[in-house]
């Protein structure tokens, strides 16, 4: 995997072979991160990767200045390659082994942008709960953005607060936002327990 921007831009991360990942390809993420360049100054966004796998999303999102960022899989391959990368380009990335369903039902702090990349054979249930979750318990910043990755077999836009999705090959992103009230917006101007945790 490379690097496509930041700090790090170029940089290539070789991850074993032996872990149990799809990871987002080059050109995915860099037109990803093309839509949140829109959006988003990621200097200082804090970051929730779901289904985190390799941490290429992860490192994107550092070299790019975000932080603090946390990486959430279940594989304890994968969060180890994570802390070991992290540490050799001085990431400031929070590694947590845990089921990112039960993760969800527990977490009690928001982000300014949750991505989410689960394995593409999840069921159609299985991914609307992931976005259900996120909302419902608040861990999306009421001005922050949910990004899922899919394959164009799974539909999402139905959800609630679905705002708009991109296509790439067979991979889908649907992006989800709050809706505000600008005369609301006016009005308004004038850390983490898990047991089954291993946290770096």
């Amino acid at each position: 995997m490379r690097i496509i921007s930041g700090k790090y831009k170029g940089r290539r991360i070789i991850a074993p072979k032996k872990l149990p990942v799809r990871p987002t390809t080059d050109l995915a993420k860099e037109s990803l991160f093309n839509v949140l360049n829109n959006h988003f100054n990621f200097s200082g966004l804090k970051i929730l990767d779901l289904f985190a796998g390799t941490g290429n999303i992860s490192y994107e999102f550092a070299s790019r200045g975000s932080e603090p960022i946390t990486s959430v899989d279940a594989d304890f391959g994968c969060i180890n390659f994570i802390k070991k990368t992290a540490t050799e380009f001085d990431f400031d990335i929070t590694t947590i082994k845990s089921d990112v369903f039960k993760f969800l039902e527990r977490c009690n702090t928001s982000y300014d942008i949750v991505f989410a990349d689960p394995p593409y054979h999840l069921s159609q249930e299985q991914f609307e709960s992931i976005v259900t979750l996120i909302l419902k318990n608040e861990i999306l910043d009421h001005e922050g953005m949910l990004i899922v990755e899919h394959s164009k077999e799974t539909k999402l836009e139905h959800l609630e607060n679905f705002s708009f999705a991109k296509h790439y090959g067979g991979t889908t992103f649907s992006f989800f936002e709050f809706e505000f009230d600008e005369e609301e917006d006016i009005e308004d101007d004038s850390e983490e327990d898990f047991d089954d945790s291993e946290e770096d």
